[in-house]
């Protein structure tokens, strides 16, 4: 599938700035140290992966492309090693960016990704971000609505294991940054268990079983 390379430009700020919003709430940094819902990740490098992803976009928007081009998000999770991974180990979790961002403390993560926020917009506003945008870690790039699509549900997944390992409500997202996510998290899950798996868990509860997307 394809859609028109701006059709997340207005979407995507919205979503970065409900996950500062729950990066900058107390409870982050009061449990900072503590583990996270996800294996081998404190809470504080957890929230670090959430606000690295406004970072990641404010870096990559402007930057020019010579990686092949893939035609859409899900293509890109397709090809992904990580989906296919499974959960990563202690050792990689501990030399990983997110820990060693933690470092820093909560109050040097909220500029950081305040600073991409504002980074971001002021591109999109501009028109100075590029149709295609690269994704150097996996050799490819992406249309900028692709690219932005797979940050969106990058925010969406992480602020619920954040919110989770806090102890708080999951943020709500409005309609147009959780749908796109939403359906692209629907394809994936189709396209790992199959449509009968899917069916199965969202109309038989008596027969569902896991059909998670990653």
């Amino acid at each position: 599938m394809s859609r028109p390379v701006d059709a997340l430009d207005a979407t995507f700020p919205i979503a970065a700035a409900i996950a500062l919003d729950l990066i900058r709430r107390p409870e982050v940094s009061e449990q900072w140290s503590s583990p996270s819902a996800l294996p081998h990740l404190s809470v504080g490098g957890l929230a670090c992966h959430l606000g690295r992803q406004a970072v990641r976009v404010a870096e990559l928007l402007p930057t020019p492309n010579d990686l092949p081009v893939l035609e859409s998000a899900d293509n890109h999770y397709e090809r992904a090693a990580w989906v296919t991974e499974g959960s990563p180990d202690e050792a990689s979790v501990a030399e990983g960016p997110d820990e060693a961002d933690a470092v820093r403390g909560p109050a040097d993560l909220q500029a950081r990704s305040a600073q991409a926020l504002d980074e971001v917009v002021d591109l999109l506003s501009r028109r100075a971000a590029g149709a295609v945008v690269p994704i150097p870690w996996q050799g490819w790039a992406l249309p900028r609505s692709e690219f932005l699509l797979t940050r969106q549900l990058e925010i969406v997944v992480h602020s619920d294991d954040l919110a989770v390992s806090i102890g708080v409500p999951t943020p709500e997202f409005p309609a147009e940054v959780f749908d796109p996510v939403r359906d692209l998290l629907v394809r994936l899950a189709v396209r790992r268990n199959g449509q009968s798996a899917l069916i199965s868990a969202l109309s038989r509860s008596e027969r569902a079983r896991s059909i998670s997307a990653f």
